[in-house]
């Protein structure tokens, strides 16, 4: 009878635990479930989507930080995170070559979302070609280096955010305007902080062309011994004539960047007597504790970094 009773009582328990599991794991469940399965292409993207979304968007980034978006080949997971989501945000421009495959690939019917749309393409214009990647008059996808631009990228996330969840309309709208407002300010800092120098210095030496926006936006003239994309490999010919131009241009500078192999800068430092003026962030953001692991972080340490080494 003892051993009955306390069976019973056993089995009771386990039942009403099930029952409050029951009741407890759906709307969970259901938590998680109402959030918006964000899917961004790269790390500058994601940052943007988060800054929006906030608690209310769940954010996965395909290429993830010090990450080379130009060159990214997707894993199997990849497929399933499009196909588990509600949006897509992708940069265009032709800068995510691999996505369509990628998305057919997947069978996802989630919304792309085209960050860049509104935006005036900048082309690239003949005395920007180092190397045969893309040809004069291509597009230069990087248009996130403007940060003017970047209002326009974060005005397209919302819009779609709200398209795609009504029912948190309000709760994107003022994010995106906390974050739009951030932004009008780094807009003014970067310009406070680049007046002083002369214009005959603002000429800056980087791994490859991805600061045309930037350049165009705050009177920074750019070199590169690439193309716009970091898939070509500049020749020997080309090398030299960036040496050329460096020693008779005077630059005073070469920057690395994050995504790309250090040796060619320091080689061409080395035989032009240029200083290498610190890192630069062009396409993609740091980890947490990096020196760019967000987007107004990276072109306020961009901006700080060129603002140093041409005042110096």
């Amino acid at each position: 009878m003892w051993r009955k009773a306390c069976f019973r009582r056993l089995r009771l328990l386990i039942l009403i635990g099930l029952a409050l599991a029951a009741a407890i794991l759906p709307a969970s469940a259901q938590q998680d479930a109402t959030k918006l399965q964000v899917v961004a292409t790269f790390s500058i993207l994601g940052d943007f989507a988060r800054n929006v979304g906030g608690d209310r968007v769940d954010v996965t980034t395909l290429v993830g930080p010090n990450g080379d978006v130009h060159v990214y080949t997707p894993a199997t997971a990849d497929a399933e995170a499009i196909r588990n989501a509600r949006l897509v945000i992708v940069n265009g421009l032709g800068l995510e070559g691999w996505l369509p495959r990628l998305v057919k690939s997947s069978g996802s019917n989630a919304t792309t979302v085209i960050a860049t749309h509104g935006i005036v393409p900048h082309k690239i214009a003949a005395g920007e070609i180092l190397s045969r990647d893309r040809g004069v008059g291509s597009v230069d996808p990087h248009a996130w280096q403007s940060v003017m631009n970047a209002e326009i990228y974060v005005a397209n996330i919302r819009d779609a955010m709200i398209a795609a969840d009504p029912a948190n309309a309000a709760t994107y709208g003022a994010n995106a305007l906390a974050y739009l407002t951030k932004l009008e300010a780094l807009d003014h800092d970067v310009r406070e902080a680049l007046a002083p120098i002369p214009f005959e210095r603002r000429k800056v030496f980087s791994t490859h062309e991805a600061f045309g926006y930037f350049a165009a936006a705050y009177d920074v003239a750019f070199v590169a011994p690439q193309g716009v994309s970091t898939e070509a490999e500049p020749s020997a010919r080309d090398i030299a004539i960036v040496i050329a131009q460096i020693k008779k241009e005077k630059i005073p500078a070469v920057f690395l960047e994050n995504i790309s192999d250090p040796r060619l800068m320091r080689q061409i430092a080395s035989e032009t007597g240029a200083a290498i003026g610190g890192m630069l962030y062009s396409d993609s953001l740091t980890a947490k504790d990096g020196e760019a692991p967000g987007y107004i972080e990276m072109i306020r340490h961009n901006t700080s970094t060129i603002a140093r080494a041409l005042m110096e």
